[in-house]
């Protein structure tokens, strides 16, 4: 075989690649270059000459695909894995998580909980993670230790919250943090986030808007996650929680709303019209007992959806192909529609939806020349994988996080063969082990 003189970096040969380009069909057999951090080119390797430089991984039997992107999660939840399972979202929260908080979030804890749920989403194909909590920092420094792409935002709450212990300055705490870390690097990029409607009050979600648009960064906030909220808030202002947003000019394309279950369709079509976006997290909805989210009705009115696995506390795992084979199935039941979200539309929620909520469809979400290179390998050579007629069906249906082996961010390896290169994941499950047995006490 011709080999090209020109220098690069990564080469991945042989598998079936999905660019998720749209209209574009699977490649098999395919070559993917990368140069840096970016993806040089994309080709079916019988068509084009190997290069001469470049670490090669050899994709036979594999599938390779954009990274996956999490567009709802709190990373530092990971500690709380397990601890208050089975309860109403009201007494889980206020009688479990929020004391747990109190009690043992600190800018240590939020750290090592970080760096395991970046093992985790590593681990299980997540490339970047949308991410919203308390003592952001920590989450920054956990995420650029592992290199993983991520939209950390800083909790802002009107209740005394972990590093915020008075209320009043829960705006001035969120403005220092956009401004020590908005220039950090190309892979991490600051936000606020405002835990919802019914804990931050007006001024608070009007100066976190501000903010944020100062900055030009996303804001997040859960919105319409229960029938508790939607009753509140429509007992305090006398709107529903989309037309409240609204009314304090909040709905807008850089705004993410997780959850958004309890919406009717004139709140559906005011999303659409003003461009919001939306986080889907059907696991942790159905585990709290949340409802079900008008997804497909969404899609049909030209709303961007990505998929979130929400925190380990109210979820418990945060393996995204779990969360797409859900959030399929769940659709379709609860529609008696067999049709409803197909594999394809679902796998586009988890990379290029996921982009496009975060503003980077041009940098990452799709496989092609010139954008990041945030790639990962997922195994087909397995039981379970056997036969494979449709790849889109076999990621969503059969595959499991378990089935990644290897993941490329930004140009670099940083699990290979399923081994870190990155991150000590002994060290790291051993010291969260270590904080959980004091929390059990």
């Amino acid at each position: 075989m011709v080999r090209s003189k020109k220098k690069f970096d990564i080469i991945i040969e042989g598998g079936t690649l999905l660019t998720m380009v749209e209209g574009e069909e699977p490649t098999h057999n395919a070559r993917v270059i990368i140069s840096g951090d970016r993806i040089e080119a994309v080709s079916d390797r019988q068509n084009t000459p190997l290069p001469e430089t470049g670490e090669l991984i050899n994709a036979e039997g594999a599938i390779i695909l954009p990274g996956l992107i999490n567009s709802h999660g709190h990373s530092p939840m990971t500690l709380f894995r397990g601890m208050a399972d089975d309860l109403p979202l009201k007494s889980w929260l206020f009688e479990h998580i929020f004391p747990a908080e109190a009690k043992h979030i600190n800018p240590d804890t939020v750290y090592w909980a970080s760096l395991l749920a970046c093992l985790e989403m590593i681990a299980s194909g997540t490339t970047t993670s949308v991410d919203g909590y308390f003592l952001a920092d920590a989450i920054v420094k956990a995420a650029d230790k592992a290199g993983m792409r991520a939209l950390v935002a800083q909790g802002v709450i009107d209740f005394p919250a972990p590093g915020v212990p008075d209320p009043k300055k829960n705006v001035d705490v969120a403005l220092a943090f956009m401004e020590r870390w908005i220039d950090l690097s190309d892979l991490i990029t600051p936000g606020l986030f405002c835990h919802s409607p019914l804990t931050c009050a007006e001024k608070t979600l009007q100066q976190a808007h501000e903010i944020s648009t100062r900055f030009d960064s996303p804001l997040q906030i859960h919105l319409s996650e229960t029938r508790e909220e939607l009753t509140e808030i429509r007992k305090r202002t006398g709107l529903r929680p989309v037309f409240y947003l609204d009314d304090l000019g909040l709905l807008h394309s850089n705004v993410i709303a997780a959850h958004a279950i309890h919406l009717n369709e004139e709140e559906i079509d005011l999303l659409a019209e003003r461009h919001v976006k939306i986080a889907h997290c059907p696991e942790s909805n159905m585990k709290l007992g949340c409802g079900v989210a008008a997804i497909g009705r969404m899609l049909e009115k030209g709303v961007t959806v990505g998929l979130g696995t929400d925190g380990c506390a109210s979820n418990n795992n945060l393996d995204l192909f779990a969360e797409m084979d859900t959030a399929a199935k769940l659709a379709k039941v609860a529609n008696l529609d067999p049709t409803l979200l197909d594999a394809r539309t679902v796998l586009k929620m988890a990379t290029i939806g996921g982009a496009r909520v975060i503003g980077l469809e041009d940098n990452i979400g799709t496989i092609q020349a010139g954008k990041k290179a945030d790639i990962i390998i997922v195994d087909a050579n397995t039981p379970h994988m056997t036969p494979m007629y449709n790849p889109y069906s076999q990621l969503v249906y059969s595959a499991t996080g378990g089935d990644v082996r290897d993941v490329i961010i930004n140009g670099k390896i940083v699990y290979r063969e399923r081994r870190f290169t990155t991150l000590d994941s002994e060290e790291i499950m051993n010291e969260v082990k270590s904080l959980s047995r004091e929390i059990g006490r």
